[in-house]
């Protein structure tokens, strides 16, 4: 198999945070790539102006070029990078993978667990699943802030460690360190978890993190979230490894009674003050009247317990919820959790 090399091609699709900031620190390191961007008017932007960086990696200008909704006089790349919200993931794989070459990898960067349905269309050895570990914002059209160090975690989706995926890590070093994993689910599956709690309970409720996690109630139902993720997870043959290297789903929820109940909330607790000025990104997504990424978070949990036989009853009332906010039959509000469904909660 051919090594990466700076002079193979690669191409980033979505110009958000995380797909600008990745394909501009590539570009700067002297990498062949190209970004792909939703709207026309964005990519003339990225080819004209170029997009300004700022934050954790440095401050910077990248113009590299950018492509819109044509894609006609696009050649065949090595790597393809998916930023896109999880919910274009479809649509948007079918779009590029005729200019993947016969030999190319997909890298998914999405939120949620995207891999499946990406591997449905490429092929389950054409992907890779990464964690993506770090944070961004994007501020404005061309106007990107890294607002975090982190890490990638990377893997295949069924085969172990070889010299291609060590050589897509040392593409995404230059961003931030790298780790290859032989468990990538694990990986993907622990960080849907917390997503499933922080992201989609903030876009109910309308609060930041620590005003959920001072709430009882709110963290008897993240506790619930997590034991049914672990439950499915078991069921599915994925073994969970920690999140942040720290959190151990499985200790988290293994013990009964009162002092593991006590733990388990000042955990909660503890994350709630680590990340209380957190505002949900699902939360964002409906304020800008857009669909939300519950169903590759708490949604994915609930399919697969159903396909199972396991009880998942919160992640389901979760996923209705939410659907229902984003048809307009509800608004964002912290009385959503007054819903019967989570009476007993109370």
């Amino acid at each position: 198999m051919e090594t990466m090399t700076s002079e193979q091609s690669i191409l980033v699709v979505g110009a958000g945070a995380i797909g600008g900031i990745t394909a501009a620190i590539l570009h700067r390191a002297g990498y062949n790539v190209e970004i792909m961007a939703k709207y026309d008017d964005y990519a003339d932007l990225i080819s004209t102006k170029g997009m300004n960086i700022t934050g954790a990696r440095g401050n910077f200008n990248c113009r590299m070029k950018g492509w819109g909704t044509s894609t006609e006089g696009m050649t065949k790349k090595d790597l393809i990078f998916l930023a896109t919200k999880a919910t274009d993931v479809i649509e948007i794989t079918k779009q590029v993978l005729p200019y993947l070459k016969d030999d190319g990898i997909i890298v998914s960067l999405q939120n949620g667990i995207c891999e499946d349905d990406i591997a449905k269309i490429t092929g389950r050895d054409k992907v890779v699943g990464c964690v993506v570990a770090w944070g961004g914002t994007m501020h404005s059209r061309g106007d990107l802030f890294m607002s975090s160090t982190g890490e990638f975690i990377i893997g295949y989706l069924d085969k172990n460690i070889d010299s291609r995926l060590q050589n897509i890590a040392t593409i995404l070093s230059v961003i931030v360190p790298v780790r290859c994993s032989d468990n990538i689910m694990g990986h993907l599956y622990a960080k849907m978890i917390i997503n499933s709690c922080i992201t989609i309970a903030g876009a109910i409720s309308g609060l930041h993190v620590g005003e959920m996690l001072a709430r009882k109630k709110i963290r008897k139902i993240y506790i619930e979230i997590m034991k049914e993720g672990v439950a499915v997870s078991l069921g599915m043959g994925i073994k969970l490894e920690k999140f942040g290297k720290n959190l151990d789903f499985y200790r988290v929820i293994q013990k009964e009674g009162w002092y593991s109940d006590m733990k388990r909330h000042l955990l909660m607790r503890i994350i709630g003050f680590r990340y209380r000025k957190l505002r949900s990104s699902s939360l964002q997504s409906l304020e800008r009247g857009k669909p939300t990424e519950v169903d590759f978070f708490n949604g994915y949990i609930a399919r697969n317990g159903v396909a199972l036989g396991i009880d998942v009853p919160v992640n389901s009332a979760i996923v209705k919820i939410i659907h229902e906010i984003e048809t307009g039959k509800r608004k964002v509000s912290l009385t959503n959790f007054n819903d019967p469904l989570f009476d007993r909660f109370n």
